[in-house]
């Protein structure tokens, strides 16, 4: 496994330890939504202040999701796409988190209940960012600021997202 894959998992609190798809059924976090925006159908649409993931469909409708987003400092806005799709991804802390928790195991193993990378990831063709899952004692982040950059999902819906995008699709965060 590369370094870029193990290291995707940058927005960690380091171990704080198209259209026509039908909505999901359960209790996961998303649901379809209306949805007017000027990015085409298939575009994940980050928004920093609401703390939403959107999956844009069309036709004014977008799959919304809660997550968490970056704290301050840490969050970053504009254009990239998806580079690269991982199942149960191995996590290597970054120097950015090493620093501030000089503790942290070298790495944590896929599929590692203390993974905070989650059972999947969507790795950005940004430095060390991305999508990805989240371990069980980081599920209450969802929905705050509390990562290092990276946009945070519950297990169940990344699974769901992971599903619907492919490698080199548009990705934008906006404040």
């Amino acid at each position: 496994m590369s370094s870029r894959v193990i290291r995707a998992g940058l927005a960690l609190v380091a171990m704080g330890l198209g259209a026509g798809i039908a909505a999901p059924q359960g209790a996961q976090a998303r649901e379809v939504v209306s949805y007017k925006a000027e990015y085409p159908a298939g575009t994940i649409v980050i928004s920093q202040r609401e703390r939403k993931l959107y999956l844009t469909l069309g036709e004014g409708k977008a799959i919304r999701y809660k997550v968490a987003v970056g704290r301050a400092g840490k969050a970053w806005s504009g254009w990239a796409r998806v580079d690269g799709k991982h199942v149960n991804p191995a996590w290597s802390p970054p120097d950015v988190v090493r620093r501030d928790n000089p503790a942290l195991p070298d790495l944590i193993p896929g599929g590692a209940p203390n993974n905070p990378m989650g059972v999947r990831a969507l790795t950005l063709d940004r430095e060390e960012i991305a999508i990805h899952g989240t371990s069980d004692s980081m599920r209450r982040s969802i929905g705050t600021a509390a990562s290092y950059g990276c946009i945070r999902m519950l297990n169940e819906d990344i699974l769901d997202l992971f599903d619907r995008v492919r490698v080199g699709t548009a990705v934008v965060a906006v404040p």
